[in-house]
């Protein structure tokens, strides 16, 4: 089992500074070869913990809790619940973004598009048709959990991501709880249109879920609610107003990130590189998602991005650590890559999940290639780091032919940047300047400067001239073009050995039906 974390923090709407922060780590679960799942219950119960834990810490400041204004959520955007509205109990495990259980259900849908073509919907939704996204999830549910198919007949059922989630039970659950999402959570299902921005009806057809159980979509920055007081939350923390984000946008926001063209790049258990794109839609020719960044204001325009998504960046340290046994904490990868300096020519490509951007391929599977009698730990963990930065470089690399103006440096944020031979790493082989913020956990700073923002809350200013300077700290490329080139070449080779590894037609076994998989 891994752990995912979920975190609370504190900022001075006036200097953006972090005042205080508690966070909780949740068990994952891996019921079945590529099947991800989080308890819903235990989620909720972290963001009570979380809230708890950091009226303590903030009392022990000396700081006025009463002085808080609003609570921003900012979550996983297209792990999905549904869950009893009568009750609120949920059905079944939250089925996490990155689970590989609906390959199947993905073929069949991209079988009856007209020529085979994943990106049949894209005109609407801004997106393939993929594993990755909330609608198949559903569909997987309904197909699959005879609780669920039951209660969506009986019209007990409501689906929601995990902002969904938490604000109805925030709210007053099945008393008095407020089911709604926001524009950038929306628009990951696979049932939202970004030009109308509200569900399809026609999409919601092709996938046949009734629009009934879905939430309210609002903006990004609006009072959905009220907190109300349960057993598990300090009484200062109610009634508080509720609104959310979601966890990319968020960033995006965090880093400030507001100008057509401005981009960010998020290093957690994937890896995400938004880029503004204004206030219309661009669509990618070249393997990029189309996406709401974000609509800060009920009357305020939605602005867009191009998103580059990739599966595995962090999860492959977690991967090295709890499968591998090859080191013990995090910190010991970076030591263990800078002890040699290399990969010595090994190559890993963590297609644990398939491969996400540009390629949109669930079929992939991760090899590390490259192998000699003198690869050691070491060359590994370098290639595991590497694998990040290579990854990253796909995305930028599809970016720029989309957009036409290459970024002239990047920005980026999330836990991994804490590593600074990974940072470097990743300047060498995007050849330009990597800048990352003084405080890297962007996405909670987000989350808080969009809920300041709300329309009668009003306590954050999202003005550029109001925005508060941040320190940063830039790495230049250090290895001539030549040699990043060459290294980014043997990658894509890799990459293409990774390809089109396991199929979903059925053989027998002896114990019945299995995935058949083919070398390369």
């Amino acid at each position: 089992q891994n752990r995912e974390i979920y975190l609370i923090g504190v900022f001075n709407a006036k200097t953006a500074e972090l005042l205080s922060h508690h966070q909780v780590e949740i068990q994952q679960s891996f019921p079945k070869e590529g099947w991800v799942e989080e308890d819903p219950k235990e989620i909720l119960q972290s963001v009570y913990e979380c809230m708890d834990r950091t009226c303590e810490k903030l009392t022990q400041l000396n700081i006025d809790i009463s002085n808080i204004k609003a609570i921003g959520v900012t979550n996983q955007r297209e792990t999905t619940i549904v869950w009893d509205k009568e009750t609120g109990e949920p059905f079944y495990n939250a089925i996490v973004w990155l689970d590989l259980r609906t390959q199947s259900t993905v073929e069949r849908l991209i079988n009856r598009t007209p020529g085979r073509n994943k990106n049949h919907l894209k005109h609407k939704t801004g997106l393939p048709i993929s594993t990755y996204f909330s609608a198949v999830k559903l569909r997987w549910l309904m197909d699959n959990v005879e609780e669920v198919r039951r209660a969506i007949l009986s019209h007990r059922a409501l689906f929601g991501t995990v902002d969904s989630w938490l604000i109805w039970c925030l709210t007053g659950g099945e008393k008095s709880g407020v089911h709604c999402t926001d524009v950038t959570n929306a628009s990951r299902t696979m049932l939202f249109n970004i030009h109308s921005l509200d569900w399809d009806p026609d999409l919601c057809k092709y996938f046949d879920i009734p629009m009934e159980i879905l939430p309210k979509v609002r903006s990004s920055s609006e009072i959905y609610g009220l907190m109300v007081r349960v057993n598990y939350i300090s009484p200062d923390f109610t009634q508080i107003l509720l609104w959310c984000l979601g966890d990319q946008s968020a960033a995006l926001v965090g880093q400030m990130c507001f100008q057509d063209g401005q981009a960010k790049n998020t290093y957690g258990t994937g890896c995400f590189l938004l880029r503004n794109t204004g206030p219309k839609p661009v669509m990618s020719d070249h393997g990029l998602l189309t996406t709401v960044a974000y609509k800060l204001g009920r009357d305020k325009p939605a602005c867009y991005a191009l998103e580059g998504s990739v599966a595995i960046a962090g999860a492959v340290v977690r991967w090295l650590k709890d499968n591998l046994g090859i080191i013990q904490t995090s910190t010991e990868l970076e030591k263990l890559a800078a002890g040699v300096g290399t990969s010595y020519g090994c190559y890993f490509v963590p297609a644990f999940s398939g491969l996400y951007a540009p390629y949109w391929e669930p079929s992939a599977r991760g090899i590390i290639c490259g192998l000699t009698q003198f690869t050691n730990k070491s060359h590994l963990a370098f290639a595991a780091l590497e694998a990040v930065c290579f990854q990253t470089r796909e995305i930028l690399d599809a970016m720029n032919q989309d957009s036409g103006i290459p970024l002239s440096q990047l920005q980026v944020d999330g836990g991994m940047t804490s590593n600074k031979l990974l940072m470097q790493l990743q300047a060498d082989i995007l050849c330009i300047p990597v800048v990352k913020p003084s405080m890297p956990e962007t996405t909670a700073l987000g989350a808080a400067m969009a809920a300041g923002a709300a329309e009668g809350v009003s306590v954050w200013s999202l003005s550029p001239e109001d925005l508060s300077e941040v320190t940063s700290e830039k790495f230049e490329p250090q290895i001539n073009p030549e040699e990043s080139e060459f290294r980014y070449a043997r990658w894509k080779k890799a990459v293409q050995r990774a390809m089109n590894w396991e199929t979903t037609e059925p053989v027998v076994n002896g114990k019945g039906l299995c995935p058949v998989f083919f070398p390369f």
